[in-house]
């Protein structure tokens, strides 16, 4: 876990894409390479534009997958985490939670 965190924050966390490769390699347990090849298939963006602030702050916003910085009427919180487990095909435990409390599940 400590070695996943340091390259997540690495990568500049939720301000890239840090966090997204991270939560690849931990749920299906992909090594950086290549989890960093499927988060830049399934954004539509090359391997190198991951780590671009710029890119990515844009990419980010228009997929509604959270910021670092909230911004009025943009998703976040467990709105972002939903639409960050469609877009990668992964379970997250708190939205799995949050769909078996509520009626939605």
């Amino acid at each position: 876990m400590a070695i996943t965190h340091a390259l997540a924050a690495g990568m500049g966390g939720v301000r890239t894409t840090g966090d997204l490769v991270a939560r690849m390699q931990m749920s299906r347990g992909m090594r950086l390479g290549e989890a960093k090849a499927y988060v830049a298939e399934k954004l539509g963006v090359s391997v190198e534009d991951l780590t671009d602030e710029v890119v990515m702050g844009e990419v980010r916003q228009d997929l509604g997958l959270g910021r670092v910085h909230a911004v009025a009427g943009e998703p976040k919180g467990m709105e972002a985490k939903f639409r960050i487990a469609r877009l990668l095909g992964i379970e997250i435990n708190s939205v799995n939670r949050f769909l078996k409390k509520s009626s939605l599940g």
